[in-house]
């Protein structure tokens, strides 16, 4: 971790607990609130509030973890598209909200997770709870696409 102490952001999204990866400059987390099956967080490990305040060397590591990412989603979701919102408004680090999509509901241990939004944006406010085991599922498939 580029820090010590893990920014504010990364510690309201679950870390370490939700942790599948953490680099250099990035961590992998499984969205605590799931609008769809397997939502992540690429969160900045920096201090930085601005995606140009991040260095050079972050913006080489993240298209590594894009790739990873969607080979991971790809396998737990079979999804249709996936979205990468940055939104900043309420937690100020760098960080995106990864969001698979699909039109049909998926299953995770007999929980539907529809796309309440498809085919529009995601319905953030409309989530189930990411489990322990959904954790560990998407951990194991995290170890399975190493780079």
């Amino acid at each position: 971790m580029t820090n010590s102490a893990p920014n504010a952001t990364l510690r309201k999204f679950g870390y370490p607990a939700s942790c599948l990866h953490e680099g250099e400059h990035w961590a992998v987390l499984v969205r605590p609130a799931q609008p769809t099956l397997g939502s992540l967080i690429l969160c900045s490990t920096s201090d930085a509030t601005a995606y140009g305040d991040l260095p050079s060397g972050a913006f080489a590591e993240q298209g590594r973890l894009v790739a990873r990412i969607e080979r991971v989603l790809g396998k737990a979701t079979s999804y249709e598209r996936i979205n990468y919102l940055m939104l900043m408004m309420v937690d100020p680090h760098v960080h995106f909200h990864v969001i698979p999509r699909y039109p049909q509901p998926r299953e995770f241990e007999g929980i539907a997770f529809p796309d309440s939004g498809w085919p529009g944006p995601p319905a953030l406010g409309q989530s189930q709870i990411a489990t322990e085991a959904l954790v560990t599922y998407l951990a194991s498939l995290w170890q399975q696409f190493s780079e």
